[in-house]
């Protein structure tokens, strides 16, 4: 990975990280996205409380992406919200001892609005509904239409105004979302990272909409990076050191050919894994206890592989990497 300082305004990619494509159909998107040259609102220095937000596509992506890491800094005292973009309406019910639950089978949307209060319960953190209606996970062969009204097909740009506000009523110094993948290609996924992107580029820019609020530039946006290929390998290695069974090991070949994003930050959440848990846990609908979240015992993914894992997309300040903490030159 390439280490060194990267100087404010440069995505790290411009400096030897790989970039990453946009959606070469996406014109709007990436006309909007590269838009740059416009003045834009300074970054806060050594703010008295440090502010970060989480953009997620349905409830529960939230406890299975950084929850250590915002659990980590609501106890840090870091003020953290999570934006849900989605209401997860089209999801499935993916927990076998619930898949004859009635309540669930008959109205899955409100269900999920209260597991994803008893999760932020259990994170500290504020959480913000944007509204939009679940595009679903298209499947066959052709993929079907998406539904009309869906969260996917709404204009990337109008569907940035309601985060661009608030992040300017909000002012966190630090995003976090996907990458240009969704983390996995779900359509929801896919319109969180644009979206993100486009909030962190117009609620800075001050000739953008002023009547969603004074301009504010986020310091950092992140890519979050879920079980990268690296933590399995490292999870299989201790396992094997320690004479241990692997439950992944059919999988082994698969993840050692996967490509690996560039790790820049590395954010050590080693006692914020049951709380992590813990809010994963709450999503019942959504989480089979017996699963792959839970295969991995805590005890050897602290000893394995403690931290949760990001790439730095862009930053408007100078930056050092590789870095262990969201908020390194931002601090007071």
């Amino acid at each position: 990975m390439t280490t060194g300082r990267y100087r404010a305004g440069v995505a790290p990619e411009d400096a030897g990280v790989p970039k990453a494509a946009l959606a070469p159909s996406d014109e709007t998107f990436k006309a909007l996205l590269n838009h740059g040259g416009h003045p834009e609102a300074e970054v806060e220095k050594n703010p008295c409380r440090l502010r970060l937000m989480a953009v997620h596509a349905h409830p529960d992506d939230e406890s299975s992406k950084g929850a250590g890491t915002m659990a980590r800094y609501v106890d840090e005292g870091a003020e953290v919200t999570v934006v849900t973009c989605t209401g997860g309406e089209r999801g499935d019910i993916l927990n076998p001892r619930l898949k004859d639950d009635p309540e669930a089978k008959a109205d899955l949307s409100a269900v999920r609005h209260r597991e994803m209060d008893r999760a932020r319960e259990i994170l500290g953190i504020n959480q913000v509904w944007l509204g939009y209606v679940d595009s679903g996970l298209p499947e066959g062969d052709p993929l079907p239409a998406l539904p009309d009204g869906c969260f996917a097909l709404i204009d990337p740009e109008e569907a940035a105004r309601p985060l661009v506000k608030l992040v300017r009523e909000l002012r966190p110094h630090v995003m976090l979302t996907y990458d240009e993948n969704g983390g996995y290609p779900h359509p929801d996924h896919i319109h969180s990272h644009r979206i993100s992107m486009l909030a962190y580029e117009l609620a800075a820019d001050p000739s953008y909409m002023p009547e969603l609020g004074e301009p504010w530039a986020v310091a950092k946006i992140y890519y979050q990076l879920l079980f990268p290929p690296a933590q399995m390998i490292a999870y299989a290695r201790y396992m094997r050191e320690h004479g241990l069974d692997n439950p992944f090991e059919a999988q082994m070949e698969y993840f050692e050919g996967l490509d690996q994003r560039p790790i820049t930050t590395r954010v050590n959440v080693s006692r914020y894994l049951d709380v992590r848990d813990a809010a994963l846990l709450a999503h019942a609908t959504q989480v089979d206890p017996d699963g792959f979240f839970f295969a991995v015992s805590n005890e050897i993914k602290r000893e394995a592989w403690p931290t949760e894992d990001f790439q730095l997309r862009h930053s408007r300040i100078g930056v050092t990497l590789p870095e262990s903490d969201l908020f390194e030159g931002i601090r007071q």
